[in-house]
């Protein structure tokens, strides 16, 4: 199995967990969505974190042992769930309101918004290749506006709008730091998705708590599920990603760009099972977004 192959693995979970996070919140309670998603994703690593602790030597696939760690090293990884916490907030919360075939292509411009705050805050300075793709990405991001304005979708005024860049911008920070724990504070990658997973559970919990004791009679929530599948998707599609990345002879342009490509199957799905409109008109978006984005990792 191939890094490019497992890129695309990557790639179609990325597309089904973009489908089942707009299943799951569809005029539901977004706080509980969250709570049980992350929960469920907990679970899954909680087994994982015994069995490292008390018999590392014994763990069969070393990208899986989860190492011991500080309570330094704790602290920094608390404040990754806060922040991927948030994220995910604006972003379901978007989600519930927006068509999918807006919320998740908006989402896939997150390279630009991370090379942006690269540029500003650590002063790195893109290639002339790369302000081509930051173009590119903006162009697609301004005709999507047009397209959002025919289906009453003001991207200027748009509070959902506003909420789905914020979680992206927030999701860009984030690759910004996980790219700092995992290089410079030695982190290995099963150990930060796994503790970051479990500190979700707390992070996510008040506001659970205060849908319970105000919002639930306004925004009643609904079982559905495709919330027990959104954590094992995301999961897994980062474990093909951090796999693939590992082949000695991957080329991370090629796998974020492929990666990226999840977008397609949110389009596709929006379009064909959600009855979304305006199809074919967001599918020139979405291309001038990819464009973009493949600029912005070769370069």
């Amino acid at each position: 199995m191939n890094w490019i192959f497992l890129s695309l693995i990557s790639a179609v979970l990325l597309g089904v967990y973009d489908v089942s996070k707009k299943l799951s919140v569809r005029g539901n309670a977004v706080p509980i969505v969250l709570l049980i998603s992350v929960t469920v994703g907990a679970v899954i690593w909680l087994p994982m974190i015994v069995w490292s602790h008390g018999f590392p030597s014994s763990v069969p696939v070393e990208s899986l042992r989860v190492d011991a760690l500080s309570w330094a090293q704790h602290g920094l990884l608390l404040t990754k769930s806060i922040l991927v916490g948030a994220s995910w907030t604006f972003a379901f919360t978007a989600l519930k309101h927006l068509p999918l075939s807006i919320g998740a292509p908006i989402r896939a411009t997150s390279p630009l918004w991370t090379i942006l705050i690269a540029t500003i805050a650590m002063g790195e300075r893109p290639t002339p290749m790369q302000w081509l793709g930051i173009a590119i990405v903006m162009a697609g991001f301004w005709r999507f506006s047009l397209v959002g304005n025919r289906e009453g979708i003001r991207f200027t005024r748009d509070r959902w709008v506003a909420c789905m860049v914020i979680a992206t911008l927030l999701g860009a920070i984030s690759s910004i730091y996980d790219k700092w724990l995992l290089q410079s504070a030695m982190i290995r990658p099963a150990t930060v998705q796994a503790w970051f997973t479990v500190y979700l559970v707390p992070v996510m919990l008040p506001m659970a708590v205060r849908w319970y004791f105000r919002d639930r009679p306004k925004h009643p929530f609904q079982w559905r599920r495709t919330i027990l599948w959104i954590s094992p998707l995301l999961l897994a599609a980062d474990f093909a990603y951090f796999t693939a990345l590992s082949d000695p002879d991957a080329m991370i342009a090629i796998v974020s760009t492929l990666r990226r490509s999840s977008v397609v199957i949110a389009l596709a799905f929006g379009a064909r099972a959600l009855r979304e409109v305006n199809f074919r008109a967001k599918a020139v978006c979405v291309a001038m977004i990819l464009a973009g984005v493949a600029l912005l990792t070769i370069a």
